[in-house]
């Protein structure tokens, strides 16, 4: 190495330099997951101590439930970051339509939990499982593998759209009879970002973002609970002891932050002037026990996370992996947006979660699971993938025996997929010398319509897995 390449080298900050390593983007999801789980923790602890004393008359008590979701979480995130993608994507449908029929179940009286009006919860034992929250991470990951292999298949826009489209909206619908019109906020950012990360065409998206803004609107509105919120946002300095009151203690507790904060466990809001302090608005706790440096901190976690996230996408080869962790990133990011968004007045409440912070056992567990298959993404990134397979994997990864991800291929995804690859899978060498254009790639070819129908009946079969199946030619021919 020269002096003058010696000397450029040297200038380069550590941060960036450690970032252009091949598993900057796995340690940093990790390091993102543990600090947003303890800082969650830590918090829950502080802000429900004193209604859990007054209830139960232990201090503790809703910290070790959550504590117990984190360790469950913690075990989930471990499974995430060993499933093979090929698993991942054969599970998919299935788990997502159990996920569907959870959803259904939770709504028939005497098998899911009513609480305070709403039927979110199946009880299993001395655990309560929220369906709609397990949905969220179905979708995602069937979601991106249908996409994928419709766009590998080349399928036209009515195949991309079905049976996405029509199964988002069924899952919106179940979710908003429970009634929870926040969760179906979320999935509607779920359902929007695979449109969107999917490739749909911007005039048909800005449509559908269309009609999803006007149904949520219409839904807001509809509901008596759901109409007090949004007239409580846009007239803010009515009926302050009523149905502006949360909102403007949540905004008193942040003011009575600072800069610095008032230390930790000092709040004076959770003393039961802060409705919910412990779940919807822990945001504003933190912001009166640790400030304004509190505030920045968790908004910096969650910006490096969209960093991160985006950075996965973009770094993958697979397809599903770019389209799974987008649209994971943008769900997670979107729901921490609108939690801090409707704590400080920038939004009407709607109840969503501060994601891995505020007090929900089935929200964190799925969500660190989430975490899991993202990091999971991570380690399948080629840099990442040819160090470990190179024998660099690092303390963390041979402390968890951690096994080595496979190096993603086209023409092995297009076997998979239960079709002979394309030249243009196998590269521009594949071509025959007579089929190679200017640039090395194979001309289009118009297809007959007989190989254009079975291409349209194939691609609707979403439930069929691209994994390898024995005797696929024998199968093919029964077809």
């Amino acid at each position: 190495m020269t002096e003058a390449a010696r000397r450029k080298r040297e200038s380069v900050p550590r941060f960036w330099a450690w970032l252009a390593r091949p598993l900057a983007s796995f340690h940093l999801v990790v390091t993102i997951a543990t600090l947003l789980t303890v800082l969650g923790l830590v918090m829950v602890l502080s802000a429900s101590s004193v209604e859990a004393y007054a209830d139960g008359g232990s201090a503790y008590s809703l910290f070790i439930q959550q504590a117990m979701f984190a360790a469950v979480g913690t075990v989930l995130f471990y499974l995430a970051l060993r499933i093979p993608l090929r698993r991942l994507r054969q599970w998919s449908f299935p788990l997502f339509a159990l996920s569907v029929l959870a959803l259904l179940l939770v709504l028939i009286p005497g098998i899911g939990s009513q609480v305070q009006g709403a039927r979110r919860w199946l009880v299993l034992g001395p655990v309560s499982v929220q369906p709609s929250e397990v949905v969220k991470v179905t979708l995602v990951v069937w979601g991106a593998h249908l996409l994928a292999s419709r766009r590998a298949e080349h399928a036209s826009l009515k195949d991309v759209l079905v049976p996405l489209v029509p199964a988002g909206l069924l899952v919106c619908l179940l979710v908003v009879l429970q009634p929870n019109l926040s969760t179906t906020i979320a999935l509607g950012v779920v359902l929007a970002a695979l449109l969107w990360f999917g490739g749909l065409p911007v005039r048909l998206f800005v449509t559908i973002a269309l009609s999803g803004v006007i149904a949520a609107g219409v839904l807001a509105l509809s509901a008596g609970y759901r109409s007090d919120r949004m007239r409580a946002f846009f007239n803010p300095g009515d009926d302050p002891q009523g149905i502006n009151y949360q909102a403007r203690q949540a905004l008193y507790s942040l003011a009575d932050g600072g800069i610095w904060g008032r230390g930790l466990g000092q709040s004076r809001a959770k003393w039961s002037y802060l409705p919910n302090s412990h779940n919807d608005f822990i945001f504003a706790i933190i912001g009166e026990e640790l400030g304004y440096l509190g505030c920045a901190l968790v908004l910096g976690l969650f910006a490096l996370f969209v960093y991160t996230g985006l950075r996965i996408a973009a770094r993958s080869a697979d397809p599903f992996l770019r389209l799974l962790t987008a649209t994971a990133t943008t769900w997670i990011t979107a729901q921490a947006l609108i939690n801090i968004g409707y704590v400080v007045g920038l939004l009407p409440v709607t109840g969503l979660q501060l994601p891995l912070v505020s007090a929900g056992g089935s929200s964190l567990a799925i969500t660190l699971f989430m975490f899991g298959i993202i990091a999971n993404a991570a380690r399948h990134e080629p840099e990442a993938v040819a160090a470990l397979h190179a024998g660099q994997d690092g303390r963390f990864s041979r402390l968890l025996r951690l096994p080595k991800p496979e190096v993603y291929a086209p023409a092995r995804a297009a076997a998979r997929r239960g079709r002979a690859p394309r030249p243009a899978d196998r590269g521009p060498s594949a071509l025959p010398p007579g089929r190679r254009g200017r640039s090395g790639s194979e001309p289009p070819r118009r297809r007959s319509p007989e190989s254009r129908g079975t291409s349209s009946a194939r691609a609707t079969r979403a439930w069929e897995p691209s994994y390898p199946v024995n005797h696929a030619r024998e199968r093919g021919r029964s077809r």
